[in-house]
C-alpha cells in the first residue's frame, strides 16, 4: 500500500498543489486546514507522514508539533515543516519543536517530494531484529526500543532513535557531522549540518533521563562519538 501523507495547511490553492504532486507521484493524502480537522484524521488513521505549516488559523504549527510529540500514539510521526520563515532561528525553532525536517516557502514540488522520499527513507522500520547492548543501554531495534540499565525507556523519536543505534554500534569512534548526515541519514543532499546539532541536542535530553546524557561526547573541531571515554 502506498504511504499516507496529512497536508495540514490553510491556504487552499498551495494545499491544492501539493496535494496533486504527491498524489502524481502515487501517495495518499489528506488536507486540514486546521488542527481541529487534522485532529480528526488522525483520529481516523496515522498518517506514514504529516507536512506541517508554520502558521495555523487556530494554533501554531510549532504548537501543535509539540503536542503531538507528548502523545504516545503520535510522539513518532514523520513531520516536516513548511514555512515562508528563512531565518536560522525560526529553523532551529521548528526542529527543536519535534520536526524531523523543514522546507521553505516557495519550494519545487521536486524538492518536496524528494524530502518526502528522504525522509520515508531513513525512517522506514528496521527489517531485522537487532539487540545492541553498550553502556548501560539496551536497544532493541525491532520493537524501536532504548532502555536503561535502571529501566528507564528513553523518550526517542525516530530519527534520535537512528542516531542512538549508529552510535551504539560504533561506540568510542568520532564522527563529523558531514560523517553523520551519510551514514545516519543517508542522503544529505537537502539536509543541513546545523540539523545534526539540533539532533544531538535532542539525543541528549532523552539520555538525560536516565543520567546518561554524557554519553555522547562533543570533540571540538571534530565532531561526536559516543561512549564513557
Amino acid at each position: 500500500m502506498s504511504a499516507y501523507i496529512l497536508i495540514v495547511e490553510d491556504e487552499p490553492a498551495i494545499a491544492m498543489l501539493i496535494r496533486f504532486n504527491l498524489e502524481a507521484a502515487g501517495y495518499r493524502t489528506a488536507t486540514a486546514e486546521n488542527v481541529a480537522q487534522a485532529e480528526d484524521l488522525l483520529k481516523n488513521e496515522l498518517p506514514d507522514l504529516v507536512l506541517m505549516d508554520y502558521m495555523l488559523p487556530d494554533i501554531s504549527g510549532i504548537d501543535y508539533i509539540r503536542r503531538l510529540r507528548a502523545q504516545s500514539r503520535t510522539q513518532n510521526l514523520p513531520i516536516i515543516m513548511l514555512t515562508a520563515r528563512s531565518e536560522e532561528d525560526d529553523k532551529e525553532l521548528g526542529l527543536n519543536s519535534g520536526a524531523d525536517d523543514y522546507i521553505t516557502k516557495p519550494f519545487s514540488p521536486r524538492e518536496l517530494l524528494a524530502r518526502i522520499n528522504a525522509l520515508l527513507r531513513r525512517l522506514a522500520p528496521q527489517k531485522s531484529r537487532q539487540i545492541l547492548e553498550v553502556c548501560g543501554i539496551r536497544l532493541d531495534s525491532d520493537n524501536r526500543k532504548a532502555v536503561s540499565s535502571d529501566g528507564t525507556e528513553l523518550p526517542l523519536n525516530p530519527v534520535e532513535f537512528k542516531l542512538l543505534h549508529f552510535f551504539m554500534a560504533h561506540p568510542g569512534r568520532l564522527y563529523s557531522r558531514s560523517q553523520l548526515l551519510d551514514f545516519v541519514w543517508g542522503d544529505h543532499v537537502f539536509i543541513e549540518e546545523r540539523t545534526v546539532d539540533v539532533h544531538i541536542r535532542r539525543l541528549r535530553k532523552a539520555l538525560e533521563t536516565a543520567g546518561l546524557a554524557h554519553l555522547v561526547q562533543t570533540v571540538r573541531g571534530g565532531g561526536y562519538r559516543f561512549g564513557t571515554e
